[in-house]
């Protein structure tokens, strides 16, 4: 019986791979990767490797086995993941996995932006599936705000949409201790997790954070979502993406990634990581 972390050679799943290596054999874990040459490390390490691409469900024979833990990492194709995910499960159904657990969005099905609706129907898909399952529904990354913190330097400011909307992040690195968590152990089969940083701040709190770790003057410039929208258009980011970024500030805004449940401090036992922990990190280099 192995465990299998699809997607495996990005961030997240980089970081699940290695929180695996340190609880059970290299050999009981399975990387499905693109690109060998991106998981050599990993083979190296003795992981076994699957290649296989969620476009070409051909490819997926062979990378699950009965009894199986399966962690689907959600793709990263925003407008195609359902039919990615299926393929998946079609595949590890054929195979009968012993678990399947999926990394979805805090909130689930009550999660109303448009970011949310492929994971809310592949929560269907999976329940629909009959597959022992358990559903990961992740907060926010604080790397989706420190990996920008160059542009913040750059300009002074903190751009956003949210108003004083709060979002309840935690590091990657959390959330890739969860998923192990659930990997490696047991009683997780038909839950669902609402994971989520322990404490909930603001943008004009963030910007003071990066302004006293940094000694430069940093502000908090809010902008309507359709501002919002067209600074990031201007600033080269697709249109179709920038509409779902705007619309996910404009939910941060409504209260929608604030909760702080303490699910994630629970299941890693430990406590989240704070966004200023984050932004030293990135800080220091």
């Amino acid at each position: 019986m192995s465990i299998v972390v699809t997607g495996a050679t990005g961030h997240l799943g980089r970081l699940v791979v290695e929180g695996l290596l340190e609880k059970v054999p290299a050999d009981r874990i399975t990387a499905v990767v693109r690109d060998t040459a991106k998981a050599a490390a990993l083979a190296d390490r003795g992981v076994r490797l699957h290649v296989a691409d969620y476009n070409r469900p051909e490819t997926l024979h062979g990378a699950f086995a009965a009894g199986d833990k399966v962690l689907l990492i959600s793709g990263s194709e925003v407008g195609q993941r359902v039919p990615q995910h299926q393929a998946v499960l079609d595949a590890a159904k054929e195979a009968g996995i012993g678990l399947l657990a999926y990394t979805s969005v805090l909130g689930g099905p009550a999660a109303d932006f448009s970011l949310a609706d492929e994971h809310k129907a592949t929560e269907q898909a999976i329940t629909d599936s009959g597959l022992p399952y358990v559903l990961l529904r992740n907060g926010w990354y604080n790397e989706n705000y420190t990996e920008n913190l160059s542009t913040v330097l750059e300009h002074g400011a903190v751009v956003g949409a949210a108003g004083e909307g709060r979002v309840a992040s935690a590091a990657r690195a959390d959330y890739a201790a969860a998923a192990v968590a659930v990997l490696t152990g047991e009683g997780h089969e038909g839950k669902a997790y609402e994971l989520s940083g322990d404490t909930a701040w603001g943008f004009a709190e963030y910007a003071e954070v990066v302004a006293r770790q940094s000694g430069k003057e940093i502000v908090y410039g809010a902008v309507s979502p359709a501002e919002y929208q067209s600074i990031l258009t201007g600033a080269g980011v697709p249109e179709p993406l920038a509409v779902i970024l705007s619309d996910v500030e404009a939910a941060i805004g409504r209260g929608r990634l604030d909760a702080t449940p303490g699910e994630l401090s629970r299941l890693i036992g430990r406590p989240t990581t704070p966004i200023a922990d984050s932004v030293a990190a990135v800080l220091k280099g």
